[in-house]
């Protein structure tokens, strides 16, 4: 895959994860509850549910490509509405949201099941996935060019949020995020209809 394509993939991966929703809020009720080490693990665990849905989507999407490529289009504009309509709803959501979530009791087994589980059941990952990855799946993509895919959207996952985790044990973070979630949101829902509109275009 050529560097600047990648770094696309980067870019367009960092900003699903940084959309706010109930992953974000379960990070943060295991940093508040459980400290940094919960929250990091949260994270982490997260990333691997991640992981499962962006090789299954990787995966489905190479052979849709290659034997249904009427098909892969239209799989390719329904996750482009997906992806419009959770702009929308970011861009019409208040303040709060996710930043919102409660200090509970929890530990680090708590939060690497909570992690995965909230992955796991979140099948609009795939819709997400798919929407993203047919920018980057070809029909003569190597097995490791698709593993290559598929380890970027973990990584920038977990990184991303092994970063919440950290930067929000800090106690002076949190409340300016709770203060600017507007903004937060706003900007949100604008780059994920850009994304939907860049779907749209490759389609």
């Amino acid at each position: 895959m050529p560097l600047n394509l990648w770094l696309s993939l980067v870019a367009l991966c960092a900003m699903g994860a940084m959309s706010p929703g109930p992953s974000l809020a379960m990070v943060l009720r295991h940093t508040l509850g459980g400290g940094r080490s919960s929250g990091v693990v949260a994270g982490v665990s997260h990333a691997f549910g991640v992981g499962i849905y962006a090789a299954a989507t990787a995966w489905g999407l190479g052979a849709l490509v290659a034997h249904y490529p009427e098909a892969f289009r239209v799989v390719m504009l329904l996750g482009a509405v997906y992806l419009a309509w959770l702009g929308f709803k970011a861009l019409r959501s208040g303040s709060g949201g996710a930043l919102e979530a409660q200090k509970a009791s929890t530990s680090r087994s708590m939060a690497a099941r909570d992690g995965l589980l909230v992955a796991l059941a979140n099948p609009k990952l795939i819709l997400f996935f798919v929407a993203l990855l047919s920018q980057f799946i070809t029909p003569d993509m190597s097995v490791a060019g698709k593993w290559l895919v598929v380890l970027t959207a973990m990584v920038i996952d977990g990184a991303w949020y092994v970063l919440v985790a950290l930067v929000l044990s800090h106690s002076r973070v949190l409340p300016w995020l709770q203060a600017h979630s507007v903004w937060i949101n706003r900007l949100t829902g604008v780059v994920l209809l850009a994304l939907a509109l860049r779907v749209v275009m490759g389609a």
